[in-house]
């Protein structure tokens, strides 16, 4: 069986285990991996303002838990959610009087993101004691795709104001990523957000626009946890990012499916739905309550999958091996962190874009009918209430001693999941087995 596999030429046909690969071989496939996924992951801190080595910490333990409690069957990684970056928005924003960057509340939006992933365990209950078709009755396209929608644009502004700081480095930005993403052929279509940053950081550092105090401060060798940035509870920062999760769980499954297409294996049914929510969830609790951003599968690392052919789950825990390695060496955080705020703006513009077409095309695979009253009702509340509240602040009230905020998503998805449970007319359905994998999937923003 060894020298039968010790023949198979990579590309050529699927390999399942690594077994009769070379080390050689197998440290570069998991480098390969590391690498599709280092831009995405480290792109998330840089606008939220949480540490860069704590991210990749985090993302490679909780892809090390995910695949322990998914038997090490998926091909999976865990990086970084663009889906929480409006949470963490609203939580460390001053608000619509006093837009300020607030860091001291990022440990407060830590602690929803907390909570948030909790909702994975107990939605991974239900599925597993109910079963998937039941459950995802309550969470159908014409919910989550609306909600994935406001997403993109409650965040647009903060595209937009990092952008002008320098609009020529931001611009340069976006025609990388727009070249790379149509144009290019193999990893470079893969990866087109980090040669975004790259191409633009470059140029940057030829026109003298980099500082370099991030660089010159940081240590050779450093523990990359704070307790500074250890989660805080806090009612409002919870009830404002549990929401979110609707719509990550959503992107999850479509993760999942996408896999199991391009494997040829239904996940879904082995090891189940349930184990691999459970280790999506308790992966991003355990990266809040430590100030990391919440987890998610990674389309990035599924478009690799495509690329190669390699299927072997081994080389996404290699992979999750380097990005710890990687964490405890801060001159790798203070050259990212170093990237000035013009090139995220760049790739954010077309990344926040990204996950309001993302929801469209989740509608629009889904086959929703916006013909139906109900579904253009529903679809109608979410939106508006999404962006209207947003603008105003949201809901503020009080329960004994707290002080309650609402913010414009969390009001939205409550509306949203009460209309479509109570409107009559419902024709979304679920199957375990032929999952869709057209599903809702954040991550694929920057692989699209």
């Amino acid at each position: 069986m060894s020298s039968e596999k010790s023949t198979v030429k990579l590309g050529e046909e699927p390999i399942y285990s690594l077994k009769g690969l070379s080390i050689g071989k197998s440290l570069l496939l998991g480098l390969q991996n590391a690498f599709a996924m280092f831009g995405a992951t480290v792109l998330v801190p840089l606008i939220t303002g949480l540490d860069v080595s704590t991210t990749l910490l985090m993302a490679g333990l909780g892809t090390l838990l995910f695949h322990l409690l998914t038997k090490g069957k998926v091909p999976a990684f865990l990086g970084s959610s663009f889906a929480f970056i409006a949470g963490y928005n609203v939580v460390t924003m001053g608000g619509p009087d006093s837009p300020t960057f607030i860091a001291e509340n990022l440990p407060k939006a830590g602690g929803g993101v907390f909570f948030a992933g909790l909702v994975y365990v107990v939605v991974a209950a239900l599925f597993k004691f109910f079963g998937v078709e039941r459950v995802m009755k309550f969470f159908p396209p014409v919910v989550t795709g609306p909600i994935i929608i406001a997403i993109g644009l409650i965040l647009a502004p903060t595209a937009i104001q990092s952008a002008s700081t320098d609009w020529l480095v931001a611009i340069i930005a976006v025609i990388t990523v727009v070249v790379c993403n149509i144009w290019g052929k193999g990893m470079i279509k893969i990866i087109p957000i980090m040669l975004g940053i790259g191409v633009a950081y470059v140029f940057a550092l030829a026109t003298n626009r980099v500082d370099f105090t991030f660089v010159e401060s940081a240590r050779a060798f450093a523990i990359p946890l704070k307790s500074e940035n250890f989660m805080v509870f806090d009612i409002s920062a919870i009830i404002t990012i549990i929401p979110i999760s609707l719509a990550t769980i959503m992107e999850h499954i479509g993760d999942i499916s996408a896999i199991s297409a391009t494997t040829g294996r239904n996940y879904i049914a082995d090891p189940g739905l349930h184990r691999t929510l459970l280790g999506d969830g308790l992966a991003t609790s355990m990266a809040a309550a430590f100030g990391g951003p919440a987890n998610t599968t990674y389309g990035e690392n599924t478009g690799v999958l495509v690329l190669t052919r390699v299927y072997a789950p081994q080389v996404m825990r290699i992979a999750a091996v380097m990005a710890i390695i990687a964490s405890f060496f801060p001159v790798v955080s203070g050259v990212i962190e170093s990237i000035p705020a013009a090139v995220i703006g760049g790739v954010s513009m077309i990344l926040y874009g990204m996950i309001s077409a993302i929801g469209v095309r989740n509608m629009v695979e889904n086959q929703v009918d916006l013909t139906k009253s109900r579904n253009l009702i529903v679809a109608a509340a979410i939106l508006v209430s999404a962006l209207g509240f947003e603008v105003t602040g949201g809901l503020q009230f009080n329960i004994g001693a707290s002080q309650i905020h609402l913010s414009g998503l969390a009001i939205a998805a409550i509306i949203g999941i009460v209309l479509n449970a109570i409107l009559p007319g419902k024709d979304y359905t679920f199957t375990v087995d032929e999952p869709k994998d057209t599903g809702v999937d954040f991550s694929g923003v920057t692989d699209a």
